[in-house]
């Protein structure tokens, strides 16, 4: 079983990164240049990865708690996005990402 759960957690470790390229490569000038960004085309081709390794861990672990556990890509979201993008994160933004981890901890404890 620990393969699938390995297999989780590297989906979403990879679709950060992956998450993490695609908004690296929007600082390119235009639509046209954001797509052949090497940036963007990494993130796709990383992001593409975790959805398979998101596949595999399927196989064993069931949805409701697999997708549950994706949430902590939210809150590494909004850190990655504050401190290597420099976008701002206020009150609301903490509370939310409060909410999100307490709304885990219920799901994981029901």
């Amino acid at each position: 079983m620990s393969l699938y759960w390995t297999a989780l957690a590297a989906a979403i470790v990879s679709s950060m990164a992956g998450q993490t390229l695609l908004k690296a490569g929007a600082a390119a000038p235009d639509f046209l240049a954001q797509l052949l960004d090497l940036r963007t085309v990494s993130g796709l081709f990383v992001y593409g990865g975790s959805a398979l390794l998101y596949i595999v861990a399927l196989r064993r672990i069931p949805m409701s708690v697999a997708l549950p556990c994706t949430a902590v890509s939210y809150v590494a979201a909004a850190l990655i996005g504050h401190y290597g993008f420099a976008e701002p994160m206020g009150a609301m933004q903490v509370g939310a990402i409060a909410m999100i981890c307490a709304g885990v901890v219920v799901l994981a404890l029901a």
